[in-house]
């Protein structure tokens, strides 16, 4: 049976503005999107029998409850398709670490199985499923470096330099509920234009509560801004700050305490998913 394997890359928030709490209970944001040449993997493979297996576990996480599997249900109800899929994942990407490990993994299995079925939804309606299934994924559907508004799903496509990161990992998973229901959380930071941002500018309203929160994310800042300044993507846990080539962030990350696990990823504007599907 016709098999399938694609990359499910990391992202990483540049910026992460809160404007203010909606109505609804979620917030307002701005945030800068850009992907990394680094990430999961996922495997599909066609079964004619509707049933949708995900081989690899996860640890205190439910087969029926990963968004893998929840993706590609929710694929098949929207489409009224009969195959099914059997799903490896090689796991690269911490899981809190707010780089988009699981909405990338549900993203990558929109795209694939849209290409493995012969769906042809479309990138506008794959991207509206996404959404269903949690805010980041649309990005990943989208494959494109973005601004974002509203919750992060209203995406405008930008251009940005494409650095290298290095990529620190603390040993901590963050729960994003409880980094936004924090009373200390800003909810207040002024809306600012595209054209403002991309001429210098933005901050993550997130990182000081997680720093109270995690010393471990507060450390590895202290440790990472010895070298270079350093930022942290989404609610966390991972921290990066960005070089001109990768001798220079492999230079910096061999200085580093073994003890804490980190990466070096070039940045990029069009993810490697879609490059693949290319």
């Amino acid at each position: 049976m016709p098999t399938l394997t694609l990359p499910a890359p990391a992202k990483l928030n540049l910026m992460l503005h809160i404007l203010g709490r909606r109505a609804d209970g979620y917030h307002e944001l701005q945030t800068l999107f850009q992907f990394l040449d680094y990430g999961d993997e996922l495997s599909f493979s066609l079964r004619d029998d509707g049933q949708i297996r995900l081989h690899t576990d996860l640890p205190g996480v439910d087969h029926d409850s990963n968004l893998i599997v929840r993706a590609a249900r929710l694929l098949q109800h929207e489409s009224g398709c009969t195959l099914g899929a059997d799903i490896e994942l090689t796991k690269r990407l911490p899981m809190g670490g707010g780089i988009g490990g699981g909405s990338s993994d549900a993203a990558t299995t929109l795209v694939g199985l849209d290409h493995l079925w012969r769906l042809n939804l479309g990138e506008d309606r794959l991207a509206e499923m996404g959404l269903t299934l949690g805010a980041d994924v649309p990005v990943f559907v989208r494959g494109r470096a973005a601004f974002a508004e509203g919750v992060g799903e209203r995406l405008h496509a930008v251009e940005l330099e494409e650095p290298w990161f290095l990529v620190l990992a603390p040993q901590v998973s963050v729960s994003t509920a409880e980094i936004f229901a924090d009373p200390e959380l800003t909810r207040n930071t002024p809306a600012i234009t595209v054209r403002s941002l991309l001429a210098g500018g933005g901050h993550n309203d997130c990182q000081p509560v997680v720093e109270r929160r995690y010393p471990e994310v507060r450390n590895a800042l202290s440790l990472l801004n010895k070298f270079v300044p350093a930022s942290m993507t989404g609610t966390g846990a991972c921290v990066f700050g960005s070089f001109p080539n990768e001798d220079e962030a492999d230079k910096v990350r061999r200085q580093l305490p073994a003890s804490l696990p980190s990466f070096v990823a070039r940045g990029r504007n069009v993810s490697m998913l879609h490059r693949s599907l290319k």
